[in-house]
């Protein structure tokens, strides 16, 4: 009886050991970078993430020199349904809230607004991202999301999506 026990010991530890090693393997932080210049411009158009991330840190950095109250850019992820809406109601928020409606649920990461010279960074979970789901990045200054925007992929496989 004792060596059975010892057995299914054994098969529990090494079950428990299989199931923490790719749950820590999940946890990998992936970082991303994208710039913003004084053309209200992104220097991408679609920021990849592969599948093994955990986390997600995003850089914003500021190439141009106007500052932050004259040319700042910020970086916002939403759903791409939600990215209008969003981008209308971060228009009241005004400069002093990073023209992002405070508390806003639909916004799944956004950072801070910069001038340049500046840059600032953002972490989010990919828990907050779904196989398949269609995402936009933008700057929520009023006007910049016309021209600062982009595609975010979350890339299960690692793959590039079509």
């Amino acid at each position: 009886m004792s060596l059975m026990r010892n057995a299914l010991a054994a098969v529990a530890l090494i079950g428990a050991f299989a199931v923490v090693v790719p749950a820590q393997a999940a946890g990998k932080t992936c970082k991303l970078a994208i710039a913003g210049n004084d053309l209200m411009q992104f220097d991408k158009k679609e920021l990849k993430v592969p599948a093994d991330c955990g986390e997600v840190e995003l850089t914003l950095k500021h190439s141009g020199k106007l500052a932050a109250a004259t040319m700042g850019h910020n970086w916002v992820l939403t759903k791409t349904a939600d990215m209008q809406a969003v981008s209308t109601d971060g228009m009241a928020a005004t400069l002093k809230n990073n023209y992002v409606k405070a508390g806003d649920k639909r916004v799944i990461a956004h950072t801070k607004i910069v001038g340049g010279g500046e840059s600032t960074s953002v972490k989010f979970p990919t828990s907050a991202l779904t196989k398949g789901g269609d995402y936009t990045f933008f700057c929520s200054i009023p006007g910049h999301a016309a021209l600062m925007k982009g595609k975010l992929l979350f890339c299960w496989t690692g793959a590039t999506r079509t």
